[in-house]
């Protein structure tokens, strides 16, 4: 049998994994990364079947894998998601920003219709793709690569001090994307404090300012931002969105004060961190333990 025939069944088992809501989310978690690190046509269809899904979390995971996966046949899908008022602003956001990733200009009028959608996370991620199709359009020569191997919705900044680019960072009269942009630049930084000055946006501007923080936070794995993310989670006047980022981010640090916490907070009644509580802690067995990689399940199929 082909090598190529082997990886299509594996999909293919893959995919029943993901789709099997019998299983434990956080097997369904690590199916997901397994097909996005797989690609091609059949990952994107095993992925596009699980948007009726009842968890938000998973369903916005999903669109989140699909933009990383950079590849335009998710587009249907993605705008399909984007449109449908049915589904949660979570995951309509972030069916937006995969759209953004991917970077087609076929998909600016989508993004410019809604841009100014009723809800505020989902208008602002529009806005934010808009701009980086746009950037990249005129800066050709510019590399978006991000040292942590992720597509992120902005460029960064560039040729600015830690202290430039934390006024700018924390500027709320500052366009949202010129925000972005320093926030990935103190990433890129990944200074003590450059870390402390991202810890500081967790609790200022819109809701998705603050989840893309804490994401960024947990890109870092710098110990320095622990007590900002729990106090971020334990707030819950804080959006289920940046609480959830905050979860992930405590999980993939992993120290035994982030485990200790995600323990507490796997019965919170928000029902998305209280399942982004149970992914953190795979994630912190997974940071902890000799696996190879986390999206392993390719080697556990047949």
């Amino acid at each position: 049998m082909s090598s190529s025939v082997v990886l299509q069944n594996k999909v293919s088992r893959i995919g029943e994994i993901l789709n099997d809501a019998s299983k434990p989310l956080k097997q369904r978690f690590r199916a997901l990364f397994t097909l996005k690190n797989i690609g091609g046509e059949e990952s994107i269809a095993c992925i596009a079947e699980c948007f009726s899904d009842p968890s938000v979390l998973f369903k916005h995971e999903l669109a989140y894998c699909l933009g990383q996966m950079k590849d335009e046949r998710a587009l249907p899908i993605l705008i399909s998601v984007l449109r449908n008022q049915f589904q949660e602003p979570m995951v309509r956001h972030e069916a937006a920003e995969a759209i953004g990733a991917i970077g087609c200009d076929s998909t600016l009028a989508i993004l410019e219709e809604y841009s100014s959608d009723p809800t505020r996370e989902v208008a602002e991620t529009c806005y934010l793709a808009l701009k980086r199709i746009k950037w990249i359009r005129e800066n050709e020569q510019s590399s978006t690569e991000s040292p942590y191997h992720s597509v992120d919705p902005t460029p960064s900044a560039e040729c600015k001090t830690v202290s430039q680019l934390k006024s700018e960072l924390l500027n709320e009269e500052e366009d949202l994307f010129n925000r972005y942009m320093a926030m990935f630049a103190l990433r890129n930084i990944n200074s003590s404090d450059s870390v402390l000055a991202l810890c500081e946006g967790l609790f200022c501007g819109s809701d998705l300012f603050r989840h893309e923080v804490a994401f960024v936070l947990g890109q870092l794995q710098n110990e320095l931002s622990i007590p900002h993310l729990i106090r971020a989670l334990e707030d819950l006047t804080q959006n289920e969105m940046v609480r959830h980022e905050c979860a992930e981010a405590l999980g993939s640090i992993a120290t035994p004060e982030c485990v200790h916490v995600l323990r507490q907070f796997q019965a919170d009644k928000c029902r998305v961190v209280s399942e982004s509580c149970d992914i953190a802690l795979d994630m912190a067995d997974y940071e902890k333990s000799f696996e190879f990689q986390y999206a392993n399940t390719a080697a556990l199929v047949n």
